[in-house]
């Protein structure tokens, strides 16, 4: 009997002791949250929110800024986070973790390696559609196998989701796609399908459309999911991966749509950062997510907050590293192709 209670007192001393420590180090500090994109934007919106609730989960109260760092389509930021940011648990960084798979594509810039971040979490996980025009006649994925023409989608550029996606359902799935890239960003491509020069676009998050977009989506046919599982609201569209007829274009649709999808808005630290430092700030992130008034906060701007874990990023980034010989060469070619 003794021994536990012996036992039982040393756990709540340890336990104490390091609620003090980090207590210590936090009080009077500055956490930054590197932001990779514009001000104003999306990313910028979700860390702004999350940044005027994080510290009040994390003992001390530290004060949490956000920094935009912004550049090469988030890379200055993140390679500022693995090469000069210090490992100290002060400095975290948010910014589309789909690069992680660009570094295995051989994209020039990349100077990190993504598997040695320490993965936060994400706030967002989205439900990415396929969505055309009614006038294209397309309802389900067998009309648009069989249509007769190319449906016209239009696109960024290679290393976003609406080009991507639009690539490698093209190549997966036979879907005669005219992908028409150049647009800046999705509320360009969504006006060139209310003006009539695309027809649709694959890669939209079904959450924030159906909020941003509810007018004009009483004029598109949502053919498609292409995400890892389905939508509750959208329980009759099937998912793309049902579709695959053989295990390399499944791990197409899963590598390169799926698990992309997962890891944008990703926040991470540097590596080497200390253990009880990664702690705390996970912890303090999960609890900011089931937060009451962070999440009003969030649905005051409209965000969705459906949010995963860092180890589930971290298990996709360290999934990128096994991909098979072949699959990589295959991404490589759709990706990286100019057209």
């Amino acid at each position: 009997m003794d021994r536990v209670v012996f036992l039982l007192f040393t756990i709540f001393v340890s336990t104490v002791n390091l609620g003090w420590a980090q207590d210590a180090f936090y009080k009077g500090k500055v956490i930054r949250i590197l932001e990779a994109y514009d001000a104003g934007g999306g990313y910028d919106t979700y860390a702004r929110t999350i940044a005027r609730h994080l510290g009040k989960h994390i003992s001390g109260n530290p004060t949490v800024v956000v920094e935009n760092m912004t550049g090469a389509g988030g890379l200055i930021a993140v390679n500022y986070l693995y090469n000069v940011a210090e490992p100290d648990g002060l400095t975290m960084a948010n910014w589309n973790g789909s690069l992680s798979l660009q570094q295995y594509l051989g994209q020039k810039g990349i100077e990190f390696d993504a598997r040695r971040f320490e993965w936060i979490g994400s706030p967002t996980k989205p439900s990415p559609i396929c969505l055309v025009t009614k006038a294209t006649g397309v309802v389900t994925p067998a009309d648009w196998v069989n249509s007769k023409k190319p449906i016209k989608l239009g696109g960024m550029a290679p290393g976003t989701s609406l080009s991507d996606d639009a690539r490698i359902l093209r190549v997966a799935l036979g879907l005669p796609i005219q992908l028409v890239e150049g647009y800046k960003g999705g509320a360009a491509v969504k006006l060139a399908i209310n003006q009539g020069e695309v027809e649709g676009a694959c890669g939209l998050a079904w959450e924030t459309q159906k909020v941003t977009w509810k007018d004009e989506l009483t004029r598109m046919n949502i053919v498609l999911q292409v995400g890892h599982k389905p939508h509750p609201e959208l329980a009759n569209i099937p998912l793309a991966s049902e579709f695959a007829r053989t295990d390399a274009t499944r791990q197409l649709i899963k590598i390169g749509i799926q698990d992309l999808s997962t890891l944008g808005h990703s926040y991470t630290l540097p590596p080497k950062v200390r253990k009880d430092h990664v702690d705390t700030l996970t912890r303090a992130f999960a609890a900011t997510m089931r937060d009451p008034e962070f999440l009003a906060d969030a649905g005051r701007s409209n965000l969705i907050i459906n949010p995963t874990r860092g180890q589930e990023l971290e298990q996709i980034v360290a999934g990128f590293a096994k991909m098979s010989p072949d699959v990589l060469a295959k991404l490589k070619e759709i990706l990286l192709a100019k057209k």
